[in-house]
């Protein structure tokens, strides 16, 4: 595999082109990759009280429906967002994912998942008190996407 970068004055946009005999696991992944990486640039403002807080996506542990507000929690603290869950889906990398109708969690995060047959399962993060839930629909797809954690890590 050859890979090459070329500087071009004039451009208003980076661009990125991908040439290949066939699409194969290795070009999938990168270009997942490289999606991924311009979906981390979205700019995610954070309130609480009067303040604006402006940190990382990978600070969040998980996004929460409450009430009538969607709020992201870190470790030790929540802010309000201006976003709904199924914007949120669709601008934010692959290691979140959506649980639940009311919850996006960062799988880079999760510790353990209390496993409840007939009904949701409990998702404790690593480092924090926090908790989630897991519908039973999507119990099975989490359980895949922690088996690829490692993937996201890089």
């Amino acid at each position: 595999m050859k890979i090459r970068i070329e500087l071009t004055d004039n451009l208003t946009e980076d661009e990125i082109i991908i040439r290949c005999g066939q699409v194969d696991e290795n070009i999938q992944k990168i270009h997942q990759y490289l999606l991924d990486q311009s979906s981390v640039n979205s700019k995610i403002i954070f309130y609480k009280q009067n303040m604006e807080f402006y940190f990382p996506l990978s600070d969040i542990y998980f996004f929460e429906t409450e009430n009538e507000h969607i709020y992201a929690h870190t470790a030790n603290d929540s802010y309000k967002i201006k976003y709904r869950l199924y914007e949120l889906e669709q601008i934010l990398p692959k290691y979140f994912f959506r649980v639940s109708k009311s919850a996006i969690v960062n799988i880079k995060h999760i510790y353990s998942i209390e496993r409840n047959i007939t009904s949701s399962s409990l998702i404790q993060f690593a480092n924090s008190y926090k908790t989630a839930y897991v519908s039973r629909q999507n119990y099975r797809e989490l359980r895949l996407r922690l088996n690829e954690r490692s993937y996201y890590e890089k």
